[in-house]
């Protein structure tokens, strides 16, 4: 139980902030990216140092407590919050050091995809990661991270080479290959469930300017799109990364106000490299697709790129997501997309197709705990609205859509992408054979399941 006299307690060895129901701060502290979720938990312990997590930790696990990690706070399911209990928030945890020489970046896991990436870019690097950059470089990291550069590159977990991680019983402690190694295979893929990590050491890659953007189409050609876009794909060069999505024009700046509105089918590319290079990359596609509604491809700095989506999806928004891994995109599949994404109930609402080929089927399936080296992609269907009372259509056409395009895919999906609303075993699905060993290593590092508001792993018997 938490009272003032516990509080004062943990005041004693915290120095950030501790904030509850009664503190003028709690509404806007609680807040989550993710607007259709509403939690109030009983207190929120913003740590500015490893010290506060260890703090935190032990007191939670010391009074019983339900336990949630908050990195970048932008977690789709709302996992970095719970109702009633204490929320690890790492928001203030900052610090980055990127080392040129090396080519390695320490970031630590309060830090967002954005502050990553700045700091990289200054040295020419970059740290493989997602599409949007307020994203919290920990909870995408943790659940595997798939961008840009995964073609090439390889997924964030691929390029990360060391942990820093807060265990349940408040030891501190560096996983990697040479330390904690089962911990450390456990980490790149199995979510937060093996302790607080409360910083990250990656391989960064030479990464600057990019020939990048969207290219757009009306939705009556998304057939012929996404079949040219299915061939394609296998023979372009790892440079190239070309993710596909069907979704409607926003009503907004910089896109033309005479496509507002349209349904469209989307591919939003990025070449590692000059665009005249790109330009060849991208020449076999453009060739077998008709003139685009809008095209946007140009030379921009990666960070650009990394930003572009930024201003369309604020904090706040209505969201309900739907995943899978993908293996094949066939002509019964694409016809299914085509009739469910046209239905699509909002504006910003939408399905993608992220490439996780190349470099990442390199990596065997039971070298890290991200199992699915063998899918070609990762997709995401999101119903997004700000209007709060579009809640129940935003689920009711995720879950259908879902419904209906699941039978062509293989079990399991990317846990980034999971809501907490998951069918029994979708967990255990997507990490396929690494499940058990998963469950061992959550056995011997957190038995008592304290992290568990997460895509839970439950410990060996």
């Amino acid at each position: 139980m938490i009272n003032s006299s516990t509080i004062a307690a943990l005041s004693q060895s915290f120095r950030g902030e501790l904030i509850t129901a009664t503190d003028p701060r709690y509404d806007q502290a609680r807040l989550l990216y993710n607007g259709m979720i509403d939690k109030r938990p009983a207190l929120i312990a913003r740590c500015c140092d490893v010290a506060d997590v260890i703090a935190a930790v032990n007191f939670g696990r010391d009074h019983d407590l339900l336990i949630a990690i908050r990195g970048g706070g932008h977690n789709g399911a709302g996992l970095g919050s719970c109702d009633d209990g204490l929320v690890i928030d790492l928001g203030r945890l900052k610090g980055i050091r990127v080392d040129p020489a090396l080519r390695t970046v320490r970031a630590d896991a309060g830090c967002t995809q954005g502050d990553v990436d700045h700091a990289a870019h200054a040295f020419g690097l970059a740290v493989p990661s997602g599409i949007v950059s307020t994203t919290g470089i920990a909870g995408l990291t943790l659940g595997g991270g798939h961008g840009y550069l995964s073609r090439r590159y390889g997924l964030t977990i691929d390029n990360l080479l060391e942990a820093d991680v807060v265990l349940a019983d408040g030891r501190w402690v560096t996983a990697s290959e040479r330390e904690n190694a089962d911990l450390f295979w456990a980490l790149r893929g199995g979510g937060g469930n093996f302790g607080v990590v409360t910083s990250f050491l990656y391989r960064a890659h030479p990464v600057s300017n990019v020939y990048a953007g969207p290219i757009f189409w009306e939705i009556k050609h998304a057939a012929q799109i996404m079949r040219a876009y299915r061939e394609f794909l296998p023979t372009a060069p790892e440079k190239l990364s070309p993710f596909l999505g069907l979704k409607t024009v926003p009503s907004t700046a910089p896109f033309p106000q005479e496509i507002w509105g349209v349904k469209i089918c989307a591919l939003i590319s990025c070449y590692d490299g000059p665009a005249e290079e790109g330009e060849r990359a991208l020449q076999p596609l453009r060739e077998a697709l008709p003139t685009p509604l809008m095209d946007g491809m140009s030379s921009m700095p990666f960070t650009t790129l990394q930003s572009l989506f930024d201003g369309l999806l604020p904090t706040g928004l209505q969201w309900y997501w739907k995943s899978d891994f993908v293996q094949e995109l066939s002509d019964a599949a694409i016809e299914t997309h085509i009739e469910h994404a046209s239905k699509s109930p909002s504006e910003l609402s939408l399905m993608h197709l992220y490439p996780i080929d190349g470099a990442v089927h390199r990596i065997d399936a039971a070298d890290m705990a991200w199992r699915c080296r063998d899918a070609t992609w990762s997709m995401v269907i999101c119903g997004i609205d700000p209007d709060r009372s579009k809640a129940a259509v935003l689920r009711k056409w995720g879950r259908d859509y879902w419904d209906a395009i699941h039978r062509f895919n293989p079990g399991g999906a990317y846990v980034n992408f999971m809501m907490d609303d998951e069918a029994d075993g979708r967990v255990q699905a997507s990490y396929g054979a690494n499940y058990p060993r998963l469950a061992s290593v959550k056995c011997k590092y957190d038995p008592e399941n304290l992290f568990r508001i997460n895509q839970n792993i439950a410990p060996a018997a």
